[in-house]
C-alpha cells in the first residue's frame, strides 16, 4: 500500500529526521510505502492543496512554525482548521514540543499527538496501530459494480436492499440509490459477514443501526421510511433487534 505524504515542518533537520524514520519503516514493511513531498511552512501546504489536486494520505506537521516577523506562532493548529473547513481528510499527525495543544488535535480529527523528539520506536509503534486500523476499516466494504465500473461501497453507508424482481436495489443513508443485477441470496452473501445485517423474507435485508422502531406490522428506518414485514417474520427480527442493541450498549 502506498501513501502519499506530507512532512511540514520549519526546521530541515526535522523533516529529514522523520522521513528517515519513515523509511525505516518502509525497509522492515515492504508492503507499505510513503510517497513523500517536504514543505516548510504550513501556507505552503495550504496552497499546493487548495490549488491542485495534491491529497495527501497522511500529514506529519509541526504546531510551532514561524509566523509573520518570525515570531513562532500555533500556524500548524491553524492550517490544520483551514484543512478541514476544505473538506481534506489526511490522517493528521501533529509534531510538537508542547502538550499546550493536544485538547484542539481532537477538533480536528487529529490521528496523533506526538511530543518531539520523535524517536523511531515510538513513531514505528503510531504506524502500527494506524495500519491495523485502517486494514480493519477496509473490511467494512464490499465490491459493487456500478455503472460498469467497480465500486467500494462502504457497508456503514447501506440502510436497506429490496428486491425488485431480478434486480436488487441498495438505499443509502444519504438517500441515494444503487441497483444490482444479482439475487437477494448472492447479496447477502456479501453482507452476511457484518451482524448489523438481518435478512427479511425474501424481499429486505436492513441495517439494524438504521431501525428507529419496529412492531408486528411494520419498521420505521432512519429518514421516515417504513418496510411492512411479512408475516412471522416480527419474532426473529426483534431477537436480533435486541441481541444487537444489546451488545453494542
Amino acid at each position: 500500500m502506498i501513501y502519499l505524504t506530507a512532512l511540514c515542518d520549519d526546521e530541515i533537520t526535522e523533516l529529514n529526521k522523520t522521513e528517515k524514520i519513515l523509511n525505516a519503516y518502509v525497509q522492515r514493511h515492504p508492503k507499505v510505502d510513503f510517497m513523500i513531498e517536504h514543505f516548510e511552512n504550513a501556507g505552503e501546504l495550504l496552497y499546493r492543496i487548495e490549488d491542485s489536486n495534491y491529497a495527501p494520505d497522511l500529514i506529519f506537521m509541526d504546531i510551532f512554525m514561524p509566523g509573520p516577523g518570525g515570531v513562532s506562532d500555533s500556524l500548524g493548529m491553524e492550517a490544520a482548521k483551514k484543512l478541514r473547513d476544505m473538506g481534506n481528510r489526511s490522517k493528521l499527525f501533529f509534531l510538537t514540543t508542547s502538550r499546550e495543544y493536544a485538547l484542539e488535535a481532537f477538533d480536528v480529527d487529529a490521528a496523533q499527538y506526538l511530543i518531539k523528539p520523535l524517536t523511531e520506536d515510538r513513531l514505528f509503534g503510531v504506524l502500527d496501530r494506524f495500519l491495523e486500523k485502517e486494514r480493519e476499516e477496509q473490511k467494512r466494504y464490499i465490491l459493487l459494480k456500478v455503472e460498469g465500473r467497480f465500486k467500494r461501497v462502504a457497508v456503514n453507508d447501506i440502510v436497506y436492499c429490496e428486491a425488485q424482481g431480478k434486480t436488487q436495489c441498495l438505499h443509502f443513508a444519504d438517500g441515494g440509490e444503487c441497483r444490482q443485477r444479482m439475487t437477494m441470496t448472492e447479496l447477502y452473501e456479501l453482507l452476511s459477514s457484518y451482524r448489523e445485517f438481518v435478512k427479511i423474507g425474501a424481499a429486505f435485508i436492513v441495517n439494524l443501526e438504521y431501525i428507529d422502531s419496529l412492531n408486528a406490522q411494520d419498521i420505521c428506518l432512519t429518514g421516515d421510511r417504513k418496510i411492512y414485514l411479512p408475516r412471522g417474520a416480527y419474532k426473529g427480527l426483534r431477537e436480533r433487534y435486541f441481541d444487537y442493541y444489546c451488545r453494542n450498549c
